[in-house]
């Protein structure tokens, strides 16, 4: 192996020497620990580390690093205590997510480290949103992400890159080719002979490295930062090397042929650095030793503090209170709902998105055809050019590296918004919004400020891709809020409130309410509180709980039948529901029938259902009932899609529950 110093110093030779050496040791305790049973798994980076340690190094402090498993090196070059990692491994609460993360699974806003998910592909997304961050802001800095050979075969990882690409991005992708995605070897996941060549794909320039050589990683990765800073774009570094271990200590490594082993274990990159230093002169055995005996007593030191039993004590509440973050601004409430001028709700969402790009100056949004032609709904027409095109920005179609982005926006302190052209196209964005945005609170404390538009709904002939309402979905992801409106004062007021939350909320819109619903629409800026329903009017004979059109729906079957003293609830708000307000449209009646756009089996109203027989039994006068669409996929011919809904089966519930 060669090593050429350069510019370093003999100073800077010494502190790369200690900086590679200090996990290493680290390793070789914990795999000691992980026999004697005082932690429960292990990733080892073993033969690694100079990737993890020489890159980190290269970067500024300041600067987000988002790491994979085996990255023990950037976590000890950033300086966090092993004390705190080892209550971190051992799952005590003194860890960094309380208990609640394994291994490296865990985030560090102090230390500008973005933890991982296992899904892997999610964080290059969230390195894009980072260097979007610091691109507005005008900031000297590059975001660092790291990936393995097996996680370039996800589609976030094409997206990632074409997103950091077009939007001209200060981004350094860092793939880690160790040769196996646990025992998968490279050749069974790529054809292209060499990963790096994917960077000229991407119009982006890429190199290939000696991953095991810290002062080639170092140096080159000092220089990639500079470049990408200085012609704000990102760039794609491939660097070769091996994992000594397995993928985890379980896995172990009988796939590996012992002669591979025997090859890479003559490139160990500590011991031929070491060899290159006592080459220079710069160590010899007496220094070695001194120094190995300095972090050996450091790391006995470190685990003495952490000593003792795991420290858990389980606390229910806070432990439902840290799934969101807390709120950080008051509630606004308008002056008078009934007040102001009329409003399509079309023009109520755009309206709330104006004032808050008008009250906050680090709002983004983001979204498929949203700038000049104003999105397909044209919500946003017009905005690019009171705004301009940095906050209003266009995006590739690719739904989980913007999602992504949003994320990555949140930890610098940027809120996003970012439109599905319609709610159907999430499911390409679906691993982001469920595992990473919702989880990221709970996980490290670290809030997610994004809203997700998400145009909804049938009855507009779109078919089974653009016509589902698929607000279930998400209902049962602890860490998201979800909401519904119904009218245009509560469309501007919801979203205005759902980009205050500091959380991920979900904002559905009914396609079809658009432009056919009108209402009075405070002109000032103000919020409805997100988890509280509306008293639509109230009745005596049958409660009608619903959301979105079905209030409609409900409005207009009263109508219809003047007979009947029918209660109306819209929810408003689906997660978290307003269980209060369910239980007194409940007493107010003893009938309840749950009524919803989306089809029956398992849609939100059988928990609504559940609910009721569970807490208001003694209330109820009749069974609950629920009033769903057919278990069908969303019909294009219109008769069928009329037949498909929920409102054909109306008046037959309703009779029904009257003749009970």
């Amino acid at each position: 192996m060669y090593f050429e110093r350069k510019n370093c110093s003999n100073e800077e030779l010494i502190r790369l020497y200690k900086s590679i050496l200090l996990p290493r040791m680290i390793e070789e305790k914990m795999l000691l620990l992980l026999r004697q049973g005082r932690i429960s798994k292990w990733f080892s980076g073993i033969g690694q580390e100079a990737i993890a340690v020489g890159a980190t190094l290269a970067m500024e402090q300041e600067e987000w690093i988002l790491p994979l498993h085996r990255n023990l090196g950037v976590f000890t070059s950033r300086g966090m205590p092993l004390s705190k990692l080892f209550l971190q491994w051992q799952g005590s609460a003194d860890g960094y997510s309380l208990g609640r993360e394994r291994s490296f699974h865990f985030g560090s806003r102090e230390h500008a480290i973005c933890g991982m998910i296992s899904h892997l592909g999610p964080q290059l997304g969230v390195a894009d949103g980072i260097a979007l961050a610091y691109k507005l802001q005008k900031k000297n800095r590059a975001s660092l992400v790291f990936t393995g050979d097996g996680g370039t075969s996800e589609g976030d990882f094409h997206e990632a890159l074409n997103v950091a690409s077009v939007w001209d991005l200060p981004v350094i992708f860092l793939i880690e080719n160790n040769g196996y995605g646990l025992s998968t070897p490279v050749s069974e996941q790529y054809r292209c002979e060499s990963l790096v060549y994917k960077a000229e794909g991407y119009g982006m320039e890429g190199v290939r490295i000696d991953g095991n050589n810290i002062l080639t990683v170092y140096e080159t990765l000092r220089g990639i930062r500079e470049y990408c800073i200085k012609y704000q774009r990102p760039y794609l570094v491939e660097c070769m090397t091996f994992r000594m271990r397995g993928h985890e200590e379980a896995s172990g490594i009988k796939y590996v042929p012992p002669e591979l082993l025997e090859d890479w274990g003559k490139k160990d990159p500590v011991v031929n650095f070491e060899n290159f230093l006592r080459s220079l002169g710069l160590l010899d055995d007496r220094q070695v030793e001194q120094l190995r005996e300095e972090i050996r007593q450091t790391i006995e030191w470190e685990l003495n503090k952490a000593g003792g039993p795991v420290n858990i004590v389980v606390d229910t509440q806070k432990e439902l209170a840290d799934v969101y973050a807390p709120a950080e601004e008051e509630e606004e409430p308008a002056p008078d709902e009934a007040a102001g001028p009329e409003r399509r709700l079309i023009d109520a969402i755009r309206e709330g998105l104006v004032q808050s790009m008008e009250r906050h100056d680090k709002l983004v949004l983001m979204g498929q055809d949203i700038a000049e032609y104003g999105g397909a709904f044209k919500i946003t027409q017009g905005l690019v050019e009171i705004f301009g095109k940095s906050r209003i920005r266009n995006t590739p179609l690719c739904e989980s590296a913007i999602v992504g982005c949003a994320l990555g926006l949140s930890l610098e302190g940027y809120k996003s918004v970012v439109e599905m052209q319609f709610a159907d196209f999430v499911t390409a964005g679906f691993n982001q919004i469920v595992n990473n945005l919702a989880k990221l609170h709970y996980r490290w404390g670290q809030k997610a400020d994004t809203v997700i538009r998400m145009p909804t709904g049938a009855g507009v002939g779109a078919g089974p891709f653009h016509s589902q309402s698929n607000e279930a979905w998400f209902l049962h992801v602890p860490g998201l809020k979800i909401v519904y409106p119904s009218t245009p004062a509560d469309a501007k007021g919801l979203l205005i409130a759902a980009i205050n939350d500091p959380n991920p909320v979900l904002y559905f819109e009914h396609k079809a309410l658009y432009r056919s619903v009108s209402g009075p629409v405070p002109e000032e800026y103000y919020t409805v509180e997100i988890g509280k329903a509306r008293i639509v009017q109230e009745g005596e004979d049958l409660a009608i709980i619903t959301y979105g059109a079905g209030v409609h729906w409900a409005k207009e079957y009263s109508a219809q039948h003047p007979e009947l003293s029918i209660d109306i609830l819209d929810l408003r708000t689906l997660l978290p529901l307003d269980l209060d307000a369910i239980r007194a449209a409940v007493a107010r009646t003893g009938k309840a029938l749950v009524l919803h756009e989306d089809t029956l089996t398992g849609g939100i109203g059988a928990e609504i259902v559940a609910w009721i027989a569970e807490h208001c039994f003694h209330l109820l006068d009749a069974p609950v009932h629920r009033c769903a669409s057919l278990d069908t996929p969303v019909p294009f011919n219109g008769t069928l899609e009329q037949n498909f809904l929920a409102s054909a089966r109306l008046d037959e519930y309703v009779q029904k529950m009257m003749e009970f």
